[in-house]
Order: C-alpha cells, then structure tokens, then sequence
C-alpha cells in the first residue's frame, strides 16, 4: 500500500483512462476525490465501488475545468475532503479535429482550457496544500506534443504547451513539489469509428515497434510510480510502445 492515507485528485476521472488511474491509486492505499464534468452518473458508480472496497476513500466533485472560479472551487474541496491533498493528476483532456480554416475561437478554448490552462490554474489553486504535504503534479500530455498530428493542430499545440508546463513548474516548485507527465501513444481508441478509422488505426500501429496497442493499466502504473518515486521531477515519461522512435 504504497499511498496509504495519501489525498489524490484525478481530473477527468469518471471513466476510460482516469478511471483506471484513479483505481490503481486506490488499490495502493490513496483516498480519491474523482473529478467530473458532465458524467455524473459514471463518476458515482466508481466512487461507490471504490468505497465498498474501503469506506469513506473516494468522493465525486464536479466543475467545468474552462470555469477560473469553478476550478478553484474543486481545489478547496479536494483539499477539504481528506484534510489535505497529497497528488494532482492532471487527466482531463478534450481532444477532436480543428481542420485549418475552419478552426474557430470555441474550439479553441475548449482545446486549450482543458489541455494547458486548466492543468496551470489547478496546480496554481492546489499549490499551497501540496506543497505543505511534500506532495507531486503529475500531468497527462501526449505524443502529439512532441509529434504533429494531421487536422489536430490545436490540440497538439495545447498538449505541447502541457509538456513545457511540466518542465516550467518543476522548476519553479521545488523543492517541495515534484511535477512531472506522461505522455501516452495508442492506448484507447476515441468512441465511435468509421471504416476509415479503422483502416487508420491498423496504419498506425503498423508503426508502433511494439505493434501492438498499449492499455490504461500501462498508465496508471506509471502514474503510481511517479507518485511513489521522491527523486523525479520535470520528467516527461512516454508509454507509446517506442512509437516516436518511428516518426
């Protein structure tokens, strides 16, 4: 039980990846506080198994990350909930094409608040409760950071401004605050595909040395040792099974 009695908050938590991540933090001793926007109803089904394996370890908080004062909002009461807050993971991220000359100013903010500002303005908000706790940041970027991807160029210049942020606030936090990402390649396919997206998935693994798709338990095991690891810090950690080795 590596985090035992250790606060955290998973952003965009309810389902898919910070889902399992907010579970294997669990496993290992953290309470949770599962962060939400609109999925309300999946955030309480995990929050309610979560407390059947140990009573009183999780709760679901909701805010509209774009909101400046309903993110500090869900600072405060995470860092009420548990009297303290030990890790912030930056999870939440939208993510969908802006083809260039139709890109307008909603998808870029939605874009940017979700992968760059929030994850600046909840570090911000959280800082003085992590760093009285020792505790880290720990921020989900992507290897379309580092790697441009065609159609997505808001999304990948937001994610690239996430990974400089890793570095920036690692440097700026220390020493009593640890900050660092993980950048994930091809670990679960958006909802919903066309015959073309199929066709597109097979392409890209085709370039995965591993060729083979990397899944969210690879995630959440590298976030636990990021959490767990008091000598790492403005690391940037790929798990894309060598996939930027072949760009």
């Amino acid at each position: 039980m590596l985090l035992t009695d250790k606060s955290v908050l998973v952003t965009g938590a309810a389902n898919r990846l910070g889902a399992q991540i907010a579970r294997t933090l669990h496993q290992n001793g953290a309470n949770l506080i599962i962060h939400y926007r609109a999925s309300a109803d999946a955030a309480e089904v995990l929050v309610t198994e979560l407390n059947q394996l140990r009573e009183d370890s999780a709760i679901a908080l909701g805010a509209d990350l774009s909101s400046i004062t309903e993110l500090e909002t869900l600072a405060n009461k995470a860092i009420g909930t548990f009297d303290g807050l030990h890790i912030l993971v930056n999870n939440a991220s939208s993510f969908y094409p802006t083809r260039f000359g139709e890109i307008d100013q909603q998808a870029w903010d939605d874009l940017t608040a979700s992968n760059y500002r929030a994850p600046l303005f909840l570090a911000q908000a959280c800082y003085p409760a992590l760093k009285q706790s020792s505790g880290c940041i720990i921020n989900l970027i992507d290897i379309y950071a580092s790697l441009p991807l065609k159609h997505h160029s808001v999304y990948c210049s937001a994610k690239a401004a996430n990974q400089m942020l890793v570095k920036s606030l690692a440097l700026e936090l220390a020493p009593e605050v640890r900050v660092n990402g993980i950048s994930p390649g091809a670990i679960l396919w958006p909802t919903g595909e066309t015959n073309d997206e199929q066709n597109y998935k097979k392409a890209l693994l085709e370039q995965v040395p591993l060729k083979r798709r990397g899944t969210p338990q690879a995630i959440s095991e590298t976030v636990l040792f990021l959490a767990t690891n008091d000598y790492i810090t403005g690391e940037i950690i790929r798990v894309d099974g060598g996939r930027l080795l072949s760009a």
